[in-house]
């Protein structure tokens, strides 16, 4: 009798496992920014949302940071069994060209929170067509930061508005022989996303363009963007140390951190390092300094989260989308990554991105007449080769080894030729 009422047991505990497995949806997840402790925090909110919703499994996948963009062009030109895809903005164009992604606009309409989103969230998930092919869940601006310590010892207690105002700040400061300057130049990666915030910004037609670059042909030859340059060159001249030719973002906080270039600018990533390595009262952060038109430029980077086209779970997906995409588990996420949240109530309501240094992104967000919201044309064939022709260049001309007219007409005959 005992063993057949635990043969009993045991097949109706089989049973019911099966019942539950088959009522059991597993959505897979690819991420493509991933890290050892980005994926950490990303499986706890999942493992927290899969005990609310028992009949939900998530599968996160998460291939190598440097192999990732490569993994989700491969999944989706082929179809593979995904729900849930993290889009870039270097791939989201590539992605809806090729119909691989789902048009979210009525999952929006329907959901009260979209209307929360800040300018920039709203302009990245509209990046291609108009139309709302992901939910942005971080994202990237950069602001000027600024070493008040350091400044005041040389009666400099006005931040800088004008880029002028911050070039005759870091000129003033500037003595070699104290291994005092004035600026964290970048000279390793994505320089042009420094240069332009000089050069740019001089040129008054940017304003109404629709990237950075305008598709002008005579662009880069244009005056205003020579004179940004010729600023910019003396900007390295005369306010930074000469091999910040050679500095990349660790070189860059580190000269900011020992003081030898108090002024640095960079996105909000930065400030949990510069935090830990300097401490959270000898600098400020401030709004981006405006060039002569009154606006500067907002490169915004991002990353977010799309449905496939071909996904056979998109309400599912979509559910546990619009619950991590909430302004409380965003700004949780973000506030343990480092990137800038995407809604506007976050800031109310999350305690970490209240504080100082926050502020100049908010106030930079809240501004996008003065803070223009633009990106690079990523869609180009001529992209992808931009930042390295940029980078030889720019030292190129530094080393004296080229003209700043030569430079402005190669680049001129790059993106028309």
């Amino acid at each position: 009798m005992l063993k057949r009422s635990l043969l009993m047991l045991v097949v109706l505990t089989l049973l019911v496992s099966a019942t539950v497995s088959a009522n059991t949806i597993t959505l897979n997840f690819l991420e493509v920014m991933t890290s050892p402790e980005r994926t950490a925090l990303l499986r706890d909110l999942i493992a927290e949302y899969e005990a609310m919703n028992p009949s939900i499994k998530i599968n996160l996948i998460s291939p190598p940071y440097e192999q990732a963009d490569q993994k989700a062009t491969l999944m989706l030109n082929t179809n593979q069994d995904l729900d849930i895809i993290e889009i870039r903005d270097y791939t989201v164009k590539q992605f809806v060209n090729n119909k691989k992604l789902t048009d979210l606009t009525p999952y929006y309409e329907a959901w009260s929170e979209a209307e929360t989103l800040t300018p920039v969230a709203i302009a990245a998930a509209k990046t291609v067509d108009d139309t709302p092919y992901l939910v942005p869940q971080a994202i990237f601006i950069k602001a000027l930061y600024a070493r008040t310590d350091v400044l005041a010892e040389y009666g400099i207690t006005e931040m800088p508005e004008t880029v002028e105002e911050l070039i005759e700040i870091c000129r003033q400061i500037t003595d070699p022989s104290k291994n005092q300057y004035g600026f964290a130049w970048r000279g390793k990666g994505a320089t042009m996303k420094f240069g332009d915030l000089f050069a740019s910004v001089c040129v008054d037609d940017v304003a109404n363009s629709e990237f950075i670059y305008s598709e002008d042909e005579t662009f880069f030859l244009d005056p205003g963007f020579k004179q940004g340059m010729e600023a910019y060159i003396t900007l390295f001249k005369e306010g930074t140390p000469p091999d910040g030719i050679n500095w990349g973002f660790n070189e860059q906080v580190n000269g900011f951190v020992s003081g030898t270039t108090p002024f640095l600018i960079q996105d909000p990533d930065a400030i949990p390092l510069i935090n830990n390595l300097l401490g959270e009262d000898k600098y400020e952060v401030v709004p981006l300094p405006v060039g002569p038109h009154d606006f500067t430029l907002i490169d915004y980077g991002f990353c977010g989260m799309g449905i496939p086209s071909y996904s056979k779970h998109k309400e599912e997906a979509w559910n546990f989308i619009q619950w991590i995409s909430s302004a409380e588990k965003n700004g949780y996420f973000n506030e343990h990554w480092g990137p800038l949240p995407v809604h506007r109530t976050t800031f109310d309501i999350n305690e970490h991105f209240q504080g100082k240094h926050y502020q100049a992104y908010r106030y930079e967000m809240a501004n996008p007449d003065t803070f223009l919201l633009k990106t690079y044309p990523l869609a180009s064939a001529k992209w992808p080769g931009w930042d390295v022709v940029y980078e030889t260049d720019v030292q190129s001309v530094l080393l004296g080894r080229m003209t700043l007219d030569q430079m402005l007409q190669k680049w001129t005959d790059y993106w028309t030729k």
